[in-house]
């Protein structure tokens, strides 16, 4: 027992990274691992089962509770964004360096392609029996389609227009119920509970948002399973497909963040800090008073 904590030390030592924003990084890139790991899975066992392992509330919900577990990994390291336009969200509010963006949005896709990758392999042979064929091309758009089990695809009835607007509303619902949860000057969720509160944000989110193009809201989770597609055997499709259809879970979502701020912001942020501001000052200048009182009258009391 003592040589294996020896050992365990020195291994410690050895992998320990002192670099604080490269281990944040690791840490979001594992938490969005998980999201996706678990996330995307749930959506195989309901396609590739053709129904028989679950339905839409099931993937809703696994997304739901991967959320949950991805901050849970990574949540005190890091802050478990899991979201590059959460992080984003965050630097424009002041409460993150800008440095720290492109270093999250990064890792968390390097998470998101992993954990597709994950699930490739798991379920590998249920793909190609699927597919009808081994020597079958993976079918990115249609009938029998697999590539929608890691990415995000429009439905038959959704045009790109529609499809800006579910992404920027969904990812502004997202952003502003995330400010709220994480405003200490708004009814603050007791410690430990964030992570399941933002895991019920993205269940509901996914119950009422869900049917159009499957709620990405999140360019990370979305571009990283698609990247891993177009290299493991569906090919440049999955980019191609629906007039660039990539392109809308990608950068629209970030529009969205730009709204959801603003929009929290304005009707309950700036509020909520002048008021605590005010209540500060306040209580500043009464200290004035007070302590100049004290003073005046030892003051007084030295003269007499």
């Amino acid at each position: 027992m003592g040589r294996q904590k020896v050992y365990l030390e020195k291994l410690c030592r050895t992998f320990q990274i002192r670099n604080l924003l490269l281990r944040q990084a690791l840490a979001e890139c594992l938490g969005t691992l998980i999201l996706v790991m678990f996330g995307c899975g749930a959506v195989a066992q309901l396609v590739l089962s053709g129904g028989s392992h679950g339905m839409f509330l099931t993937v809703n919900f696994a997304f739901g509770f991967a959320a949950t577990l991805g901050l849970l990994v990574c949540g005190q390291v890091s802050g478990g964004h899991l979201n590059p336009c959460v992080t984003f969200a965050l630097c424009l509010l002041g409460r993150e360096p800008w440095r720290k963006f492109p270093m999250y949005f990064l890792f968390q896709t390097v998470g998101a392609f992993l954990g597709a990758g994950i699930i490739f392999g798991l379920y590998y042979d249920a793909l190609y029996d699927y597919s009808g064929d081994e020597t079958v091309t993976l079918i990115v758009y249609g009938e029998n389609a697999t590539a929608g089990i890691f990415a995000t695809y429009p439905g038959k009835h959704l045009t790109i227009v529609n499809g800006f607007f579910d992404q920027l509303i969904g990812t502004a619902a997202l952003i502003v119920c995330i400010l709220a949860i994480v405003d200490p000057h708004n009814n603050p969720i007791p410690q430990g509970l964030e992570a399941f509160t933002v895991g019920f944000v993205v269940l509901v989110i996914g119950l009422s948002m869900g049917f159009n193009s499957g709620y990405a809201v999140n360019p990370a989770r979305d571009f990283g399973p698609r990247l891993f597609t177009a290299l493991a055997g569906w090919g440049i499709e999955v980019f191609t497909v629906r007039q660039c259809w990539f392109l809308v879970p990608i950068f629209v979502p970030f529009l969205g963040t730009l709204i959801g701020v603003w929009v929290y912001q304005l009707m309950v942020g700036f509020s909520q800090e002048g008021e605590f501001r005010d209540k500060q000052t306040q209580a500043e200048q009464e200290e004035r008073m007070r302590l100049s009182n004290v003073s005046t009258n030892n003051m007084s009391k030295e003269m007499a």
